[in-house]
């Protein structure tokens, strides 16, 4: 497989304090890696300067065979990487229908002329389409992050950056969420980048993990041929 994001030599900080180490990492088309390690580690700051809402302070980031290091984010955005943070970040004063619909500047910004929110984010998440007229503000927080992740997937990206999407979140909406991941990875072809404490939920689905200790990455391996318990206890997550 083809890489579809490179990071050679990446570094970030924030003012004076670097929280990035010269990260190298290389994520293939279609692959599903799960980032891990305990809070405070660098994992949602490496997510952010992916997705160019954190400065590089040193090395390079290639994305499609470009080089984006010094891109915006919404150019980052239009050149088909979504981003769900942590804290999922609706519009509260949106319905969920104006929410996704947000979610297509990303695709008309790519050329895509009058998009609609394609109907297979419904099919993800049903519930969602039965409260299409509700402000997304009196959501519950399993579907506030059901909307986010709709609203990522409405650009069509094919690279989707998630922070912590269970965090928070109850069981059954849980189990949505990693049949949409294994939908879009298996019928879209989606690549997925995942920050997530809870390696049980990772293990079913995704490919590879990588493992961040105090900013720099300090394991990788394949997620078939370790255990989510032997590697917590490797990485002291």
């Amino acid at each position: 497989m083809s890489a579809l994001l490179e990071m050679d030599g990446l570094s970030s900080a924030y003012g004076q304090s670097q929280v990035l180490w010269d990260v190298e990492l290389t994520l293939a088309r279609g692959q599903v890696m799960a980032l891990i390690g305990r809070n405070g580690v660098g994992k949602t700051t490496l997510l952010h300067t992916i997705m160019g809402t954190r400065p590089v302070t040193g090395g390079t980031i290639r994305f499609d065979g470009q080089d984006i290091t010094a891109l915006p984010a919404h150019k980052r955005s239009r050149a088909g990487i979504g981003f769900v943070p942590q804290g999922r970040h609706v519009f509260p004063q949106l319905t969920v229908m104006e929410n996704l619909e947000t979610g297509l500047s990303a695709l008309t910004g790519r050329g895509g002329g009058a998009a609609k929110v394609p109907p297979h984010i419904f099919d993800l998440f049903p519930k969602l389409y039965d409260i299409r007229a509700r402000a997304a503000g009196f959501l519950s927080g399993g579907e506030q992050q059901q909307l986010a992740i709709g609203r990522a997937l409405a650009g069509e990206p094919s690279l989707l950056l998630l922070d912590e999407p269970t965090e928070g979140i109850q069981p059954n909406v849980v189990q949505q969420i990693e049949a949409a991941l294994v939908h879009v990875r298996d019928q879209l072809g989606m690549t997925v980048l995942v920050v997530e404490q809870y390696l049980d939920f990772v293990w079913r689905f995704a490919d590879r993990y990588c493992a961040m200790q105090n900013g720099r990455i300090i394991r990788q391996g394949a997620i078939a041929e370790e255990s989510a318990k032997d590697v917590a206890h490797l990485v002291q997550i």
